[in-house]
């Protein structure tokens, strides 16, 4: 059973002693029911499309490091259901706080993955407008983007907006100080913001046993007077529940809501790492059984709510976008060195004004030699 026996009181902080499920391993539904409500079969198919897209759009940044198109890329592969369930319970006004590894949920909030990847190609700092699509500049130091999310959010309960804001993180990022900050500031102040915690069993090469002793990471929230949950990460379905709830929970007034998704990262920490120095094939072959998409596929497909065109359709879909992202990111980018200027500080200094003229006078020199 998932469901808490407690609706107030310090209890009703506490996670579920089992991790929030609606499918087995194989996509058949769970015998007991869930406390949170079942997403429509509307809402599940448009998670299976994005989810086959998201991971074709995975592959594809991959290939493109060995390549060299980019410099280095973050795979999420097998994080699917985290990615997208993150995306489709937010409402199209409310704030996303992504990391390095939520590329595929920001395709999935509709940025062009050209402007996506000009991180990881090394174009910009940020490649896309954060007001235009209500998504922060992906981060790298770890949780330092909690503490901005609770800000923003309680900035827009100050203005009475109803936005919330959501931010993703990985286990690692829990033991960081940004992190608890971020969890005391919002719960105080009672900040709509969701913290949606990753794990997915190692920060880099680092077990989770040797990042915490808590009960889980969910319990982390309990101390700060932050409602928590635990959710199967590789159940599409359950994701999607949980954080709809959660999001509704922040938007509602009632605080900060964090959830920890158990889910798993197929690939290495990026195209640096070599995953095999910690971790052995049978614990990844392991997780591979528990395969969000496919698990989403069966399940859908014994509701009838899927069918052999439906599939074939996210396929052709996902291989057209992937097209397009090669297409694109073959092409080099025309870039101005005098950008490595701008929005450094809100008004330039002096010094940084000089500098810009040193290179603006290095770069009219060579030019004139060409």
């Amino acid at each position: 059973m998932t469901e808490r026996h407690h609706d107030s009181g310090p209890e009703a902080l506490l996670p579920s002693a089992q991790p929030v499920r609606f499918l087995t391993d194989t996509g058949a539904a769970v015998r007991s029911r869930p406390r949170y409500p079942l997403p429509n079969p509307e809402t599940l198919r448009r998670a299976y499309h994005a989810m086959v897209v998201g991971r074709r759009f995975d592959a594809q940044a991959t290939a493109l490091t060995k390549q060299g198109r980019l410099a280095v890329y973050p795979s999420s592969h097998g994080q699917e259901a985290c990615q997208i369930g993150a995306v489709l319970a937010l409402e199209d006004g409310d704030w996303l706080f992504p990391t390095y590894r939520e590329s595929v949920a920001l395709v999935t909030r509709g940025i062009e993955p050209t402007e996506v990847l000009s991180l990881l190609r090394g174009d910009a700092h940020c490649g896309y407008d954060p007001h235009r699509h209500h998504v922060a500049p992906q981060c790298t130091p770890l949780a330092t983007q909690t503490v901005h999310a609770a800000g923003l959010a309680y900035a827009e309960r100050r203005k009475g907006s109803g936005r919330i804001a959501l931010a993703c993180v990985g286990d690692g990022a829990t033991s960081e100080g940004d992190f608890h900050e971020a969890l005391n500031f919002a719960a105080v102040f009672k900040a709509p913001v969701v913290f949606l915690v990753q794990n997915n069993q190692y920060a880099i090469s680092v077990p989770l046993d040797r990042q915490t002793a808590a009960p889980s990471l969910a319990h982390k929230g309990v101390g700060y007077g932050v409602r928590s949950e635990r959710v199967d990460g590789n159940d599409p379905v359950a994701v999607l529940a949980v954080l709809s709830a959660a999001a509704e929970h922040a938007r509602s007034g009632q605080g900060p809501f964090l959830v920890e998704a158990l889910t798993y990262r197929i690939e290495s920490h990026t195209n640096a790492d070599d995953a095999t120095r910690y971790r052995s094939d049978a614990e990844t072959e392991e997780w591979r059984r528990r395969d969000p998409i496919a698990r989403l596929e069966a399940y859908l497909r014994r509701r009838g709510h899927l069918g052999d065109d439906d599939v074939a359709e996210a396929a052709t879909a996902a291989e057209e976008f992937a097209g397009r992202l090669r297409t694109a990111m073959n092409a080099d980018p025309k870039l101005d060195a005098l950008e490595l200027f701008d929005h450094v500080y809100g008004v330039a200094t002096p010094q940084l004004d000089e500098q810009r003229e040193t290179l603006r006078s290095e770069l009219e020199a060579e030019e004139a030699l060409t």
